[in-house]
Order: C-alpha cells, then sequence, then structure tokens
C-alpha cells in the first residue's frame, strides 16, 4: 500500500472519481472535509460506497471524528456493518486506542465479522506498543498540528519547521518500533507536482512506505515514488543471495563494499514492498 487518498463522503462526485483514481487506498472522510450539517448524508453515502465497492481493487478506511467529540462511535455504529477494511482515526490519544478496539470488536461481532478484521490507521505521533494489537500504520498530521499550535508548519522555503519535522519523525520512529506501516502525511498542494515527488522521495529516504493523498492527481507521482525499482530488486537478491551462500559471514564484500546484516535486512524489506 503505497498511496491513501483522502475523499470527502458527502461529495457524490468526488466519491464516484475515487474508484478510478488508482488509489491503493480511499479514505472515506467523515471528519475535517466534512461539515456539521452533512455529516448525516455523509454517513448514509459513505455506507453506499463501502456497500458497493467489497470488490474493488483498492482498500476501503473511513476517517471517522476523534472519539472525544462524540461522534465517532455514531461514525462506527453507521459504517461497520458494511465491512470497511479499516478505520483512520484522528486526534488520537493513546488510551484511544484501546478504546476504539473496544468498541470495534463489539460491532464486529454484531456486523458478523471477526474479531480485528477492521484495521485501524492512526494518527498521532506516538503510540504505547502495549496498545497497538489491531494498528495497521501510523500516520501524523502537519495541518492539525499547526492548527493546535497557532503557527504555520513550513519555512519559507516550504521545509518543515522544527516541531513539525519532530513530530515526523516521532511518527517514523513509533511505526518502525510498532512493526506497521510508516504513512507520510498528506502535501497540499496538489498542482506542485515537482513539490510533491521531492517530498515523496525525501520520505521513502527515511524510510516511510507511503503518502497521503488529497487529490487524484497526486496517486501518479506517490504510487511511482514508492514503487521499489527493479535496480532495488537486483540490489536486494544479491544481499540475500551472498549472505545466504555464506551463512557464518558477519560481513563480506559485494561489487566493492562491505555489506553486513543490516543490509540483509533493508534487502529483506524491499523484497517485502515489492510482494506486496
Amino acid at each position: 500500500m503505497r498511496s491513501l487518498l483522502f475523499v470527502p463522503a458527502d461529495s457524490e462526485r468526488k466519491l464516484g472519481r475515487a474508484r478510478q483514481s488508482g488509489a491503493d487506498a480511499v479514505i472515506l472522510d467523515l471528519e475535517d472535509s466534512v461539515v456539521p450539517a452533512n455529516r448525516p448524508a455523509a454517513r448514509s453515502q459513505a455506507r453506499a460506497f463501502l456497500a458497493s465497492s467489497g470488490s474493488a481493487g483498492f482498500r476501503r478506511y473511513v476517517r471517522i471524528n476523534p472519539l472525544a467529540s462524540g461522534l465517532g462511535l455514531d461514525d462506527l455504529v453507521s459504517v461497520v456493518p458494511e465491512r470497511p477494511d479499516g478505520v483512520l482515526l484522528p486526534k488520537c490519544q493513546p488510551e484511544d486506542i484501546r478504546t476504539l478496539d473496544h468498541y470495534l470488536s463489539a460491532l464486529e461481532a454484531a456486523s458478523g465479522l471477526a474479531r480485528g478484521a477492521i484495521r485501524v490507521i492512526a494518527i498521532a505521533t506516538e503510540t504505547p506498543a502495549a496498545m497497538l494489537a489491531r494498528l495497521e500504520g501510523i500516520t501524523w498530521g502537519a495541518e492539525d498540528l499547526a492548527a493546535a499550535l497557532g503557527g504555520h508548519n513550513r519555512r519559507a522555503d516550504g521545509i518543515y519547521d522544527d516541531v513539525y519535522r519532530l513530530a515526523r519523525s516521532l511518527c517514523l520512529l513509533a511505526a518502525a518500533a510498532a512493526e506497521v506501516a510508516p504513512i507520510d502525511t498528506i502535501y497540499t498542494d496538489f498542482r506542485d507536482e515537482k513539490g510533491l515527488a521531492e517530498e515523496c522521495a525525501a520520505a521513502r529516504r527515511s524510510g516511510f512506505t507511503a503518502k497521503m493523498a488529497i487529490h487524484p492527481a497526486q496517486i501518479a507521482v506517490i504510487n511511482a515514488a514508492f514503487s521499489v525499482t527493479e535496480g532495488e530488486l537486483v540490489w536486494a537478491r544479491k544481499i540475500v543471495g551472498a549472505l545466504a551462500e555464506n551463512p557464518g559471514a558477519g560481513i563480506l564484500a559485494l561489487d566493492g563494499k562491505m555489506v553486513d546484516r543490516p543490509h540483509l535486512t533493508l534487502a529483506r524489506r524491499l523484497l517485502g514492498l515489492a510482494s506486496a
């Protein structure tokens, strides 16, 4: 899963376009992009989308409202019977993961689903590992964080300011510790293809495996950036093969460079991403 496209669940036109977007996952947004008056309609349209897309070639998530708002449970009651692949949990507090697990377990049972069938991506920067059994990925929210701090998340040169780079790094570290997918946040200027490509490349170099999108025009760039290249596959297969042939070697020379166990870990990760 490389690209995750946000779609306002109250927009029938945008929901229709999402089916042909090419995104690996579509996120039906019931939160930030939906005004309160439209939430009942958004839930209804999200249910209809889920009911009609069960055999689609993409994963289907629902971004519910924060549990602290009192609206998140209503969102879950509405959409879980239509069997989404997962839930995106915004403005997540550590205890919210456990609470969400309880809610989902009860609703899965009522809907005839296996416990844990609906996965969770938390919009957070750090979550205790003990609560991560249902978690599939962790992402972070630069826009909401900026709003909470009352500042701007980027400097004049377009680079994230220090506190937002810290949040991004904590997201990556937390995902690695929990052994779930680290997902980079959105790039808001959907017309800036060059800037998006540069940010995707930087995110992938850091270790992120996917990126959120806010417009279908971003999907092709994101998918390309987070796809494993043929050159990377050749390198990974060489590493795995060389160390398999020399199981007792802690380090060995390959193509004029020294490689060891960390390189093997990276090689196996690349092969796993390619197969996924």
